[in-house]
């Protein structure tokens, strides 16, 4: 009987993607009581072919490749839900390795918590070029997202939810309240997001509740290129575009723009306490993900 189904949507990552499958192949979890759905968003390089000779190699994972032309990271998780047979989902990315117990965790988690519609788990940074200088723990969070409560199961810190690579669902949660809003979301290159945001919005508002399970441990692997100014600038504009689709939708464009009122004013005194470098890069992402909250396109 699959337990679990672990989904992941990947573009144009072909090696990376191999790391990836090397943990999830390493799972501790019965195999029987588990699958993994690989979805290619429409790739140009060899992903299909690199994803099927691990499934030839690896024969005692039940292991699926399926295709989503529509462009987008909300199509092709959405496609792999609907392709998949567990009664809970776990949802990862094509860029990070997960522990060996990743599976087995979520799997107890929802056992043991019959409330729990959703959960998420632990999210280390690991850098192939070493944390820059001018990352304090805010301009990290847009890049790598890191995430750690403790050591015990837990409700999900008010104002926090999962990483959109290290989360996970009951299979009915998203058959009530729908699975990912396909106009947001990245879309091949671009750096567009926030259906995540946008779905733990919607099971909040539900009043369901979201778990911390600290045995699910991901590794985000941020490679040199995602460290540049170019794409920091690029993602944090693109931040405040998400920002502002997700307030239209919802009805709170005014609360977004307060909202972002007030983290001015935290930058500014965050600023005092920070190295210069810091300063800047944290002034820079406030500048730009404020000018995507005013963009209107």
């Amino acid at each position: 009987m699959i337990r679990l189904s672990l989904i992941i949507a990947t573009y144009n990552r072909s090696r990376r993607l191999m790391t990836t499958l090397g943990s999830v192949a390493a799972q501790s979890a019965p195999a029987s009581s588990w699958e993994c759905v690989v979805v290619d968003n429409n790739s140009s390089d060899d992903t299909s072919e690199a994803v099927e000779a691990f499934a030839a190699g690896h024969p005692e994972i039940s292991l699926r490749l399926v295709h989503e032309p529509q462009q987008g990271l909300s199509y092709a998780r959405n496609c792999g839900i609907a392709s998949s047979r567990g009664e809970y989902i776990a949802i990862i990315d094509d860029d990070e390795r997960i522990c060996e117990d990743f599976v087995a965790a979520y799997i107890d988690l929802f056992d043991s918590r019959p409330d729990a519609a959703s959960a998420g788990g632990v999210i280390i940074a690991e850098y192939e070029t070493g944390r820059p200088r001018w990352m304090s723990r805010l301009t990290e969070r847009p890049i790598a997202n890191p995430m750690y409560f403790g050591d015990r199961v837990r409700l999900f810190p008010r104002g926090r939810i999962p990483g959109g690579g290290n989360m996970a669902l009951r299979r009915q949660t998203v058959e009530r309240y729908g699975m990912f809003d396909t106009s947001l979301g990245r879309k091949g290159a671009a750096l567009t997001g926030g259906e995540e945001s946008d779905l733990f919005e919607r099971l909040s508002a539900a009043g369901q509740r979201c778990y911390y399970t600290p045995r699910a441990v991901m590794y985000h692997i941020i490679p040199p290129e995602k460290l540049t100014a170019e794409y920091f600038d690029r993602l944090c504009y693109n931040t405040g575009r998400s920002q502002r689709r997700r307030a239209e939708l919802h009805g709170r464009v005014a609360g977004l723009f307060a909202g972002e009122a007030v983290k001015w004013a935290a930058t500014l005194l965050l600023c005092l306490v920070h190295r210069p470098s810091q300063s800047r890069r944290l002034i820079g992402m406030r500048y730009r993900i404020t000018r995507g909250i005013l963009s209107r396109g």
